[in-house]
């Protein structure tokens, strides 16, 4: 039977705090008020009033995930990218029949190391190389060549099949996308990113530590820069399985190894973290299309609400690191791994430095001869401090919807009358009731970028909120009983 609640306000006082973003972590972070006119600060979007509920305020790591979190070691990110660039070349087509140079070499130490961190394990982390034969597509694949994805898969205890993955691609190129025979050490793009899944790997598989309640998997992909190759294939192995795998959120990392941007502006306390809006087409079709944007919807997709999560659970002392969030599929005339993710309909998004620096992506090995400028991807351009505190960031994240319930479903809000107030309905997560220790809702003004409030609601699959559905944002999350959240969900209408 569905239980139901009735929550009005008791007293009339409103709540004095501002709406805005989450605080910066930690002071040495940079104060980035803005000094737009009053009009168009967040301060200023503080409507409507309310007596209802609190401020949402960012979740604190538990004590075993800090202590996750101290461990990551940039000498392990530093170790692991200087070994991958080794290897000459990553491309694609690069021979995979030596045992030190070329994609083939790079994948087998890949799937070596993540094998050393398996048998140092209770049989929680299993690694599989997967992969298939890529026909020649006229285009970037000028050959038959094997592509060949590395997954560590850290199994849950509780509900197993939900999963979340996180990834880096361990193929590189040059200037010309076409050569796979000089060196591309591909030390920021992207060997940085199959660090942190080493990294996270080796520490969160640790018999010492819990097990999550759902399951974590560490990917190295390849093909990337020949067309998001491994990710498609990846995506497309859990979504045709049967069941169909639940992929509740997917992480890339893709370039993420610099804080020196090409005019030598340096950030190393930020990372940007890109959220798509509106689902492709052939996942969301038409008719629900025009629902989300009848009601104005268009910014709370599964990507974007994952993207809200991340920056609650993982912009804090313990990382380190604030987390921008960038309101778009990816970078102008770019893109990456967690595009496959999204069109086959799971929730996905991309880690990006916030600078980026383009002499050292993308481009042949050299000095020019007239300036003295060093081009190419290798490991001196490097900040491995930061590269660290991004792993943190995707720890902190990863953890945190593992612990969680994960996300509720069926969520609707009731529209068969004009009404003030606002009632919701939801039905469990996919792990069941047993997993939620309460559920909350959140809500924010339509043009605040996160969730500003939040109510508990308790044990509920009903709940009547006295604040009008006109007026703002809402959404419905789980929370466990040891009080770690998922993503919210947007509710659609119910008439």
């Amino acid at each position: 039977m569905k239980l139901q609640a009735i929550l009005f306000p008791q007293v009339a006082a409103a709540a004095a705090a501002p709406l805005g973003t989450t605080p910066n972590p930690l002071s040495i972070l940079a104060n980035r008020e803005s000094e737009s006119p009053t009009i168009f600060t967040c301060a200023a979007v503080n409507w409507p009033p309310t007596s209802v509920g609190g401020l949402n305020v960012p979740q604190v790591p538990p004590p075993e995930l800090q202590s996750m979190l101290a461990q990551v070691d940039p000498a392990n990110i530093e170790a692991t990218i200087l070994k991958l660039v080794s290897f000459g070349t990553r491309h694609t087509l690069s021979t995979q029949n030596s045992t030190t140079r070329g994609i083939g070499a790079a994948r087998d130490w890949i799937a070596s190391e993540f094998q050393k961190y398996a048998d140092a394990t209770d049989g929680r982390l299993t690694v599989d190389v997967i992969g298939y034969e890529q026909p020649a597509d006229g285009n970037r694949i000028l050959f038959p060549v094997r592509i060949s994805d590395v997954v560590a898969t850290l199994h849950g205890t509780e509900s197993p099949e939900r999963l979340y993955v996180v990834s880096g691609h361990y193929d590189s190129r040059v200037s010309d996308v076409l050569d796979y025979e000089s060196d591309a050490p591909g030390a920021d793009d992207d060997a940085s990113g199959v660090a942190i899944s080493l990294e996270l790997a080796r520490i969160m598989s640790q018999p010492g530590y819990p097990r999550p309640r759902a399951s974590i998997a560490f990917v190295a992909v390849a093909g990337e820069e020949q067309g998001l190759y491994g990710a498609q294939f990846l995506a497309q192995t859990y979504a045709n399985a049967t069941p169909r795998a639940n992929v509740e959120g997917m992480f890339t990392n893709d370039i993420v190894g610099a804080s020196k941007a090409d005019d030598g502006t340096v950030d190393p306390y930020t990372i940007r973290l890109f959220g798509q809006g509106l689902p492709p087409l052939g996942v969301e079709d038409a008719a629900v299309r025009e629902r989300r944007l009848t009601i104005g919807g268009e910014s709370d997709t599964p990507a974007r609400n994952l993207a809200r999560l991340v920056k609650e659970v993982a912009e804090n002392a313990d990382t380190g690191m604030n987390v921008s969030v960038v309101y778009r599929l990816d970078r102008y005339l770019r893109g990456g791994d967690h595009r496959p993710f999204l069109e086959a309909g799971y929730p996905a998004a991309r880690f990006t430095e916030p600078n980026e620096d383009f002499a050292h992506q993308h481009q042949d090995v050299r000095v020019d001869p007239a300036t003295g400028k060093q081009y190419g991807d290798l490991p001196e351009f490097c900040d491995y401090d930061f590269i660290a505190r991004v792993a943190r960031v995707n720890g902190a994240a990863l953890y945190s919807l593992a612990q969680s319930p994960g996300a509720p479903r069926n969520v609707r809000v009731n529209a068969t009358a004009l009404s003030n107030d606002s009632t919701f309905y939801w039905d469990p997560p996919a792990a069941g009731e047993e997993a939620v220790g309460s559920y909350e809702v959140v809500w924010r003004a339509t043009p605040a970028p996160f969730w500003t409030h939040v109510m508990d609601v308790g044990l509920v699959n009903q709940v009547t909120v006295d604040l009008s559905k006109d007026n703002v944002i809402f959404g419905i999350r789980a929370k466990s009983p040891d009080g770690m959240r998922g993503a919210a969900v947007l509710p659609f209408p119910v008439s």
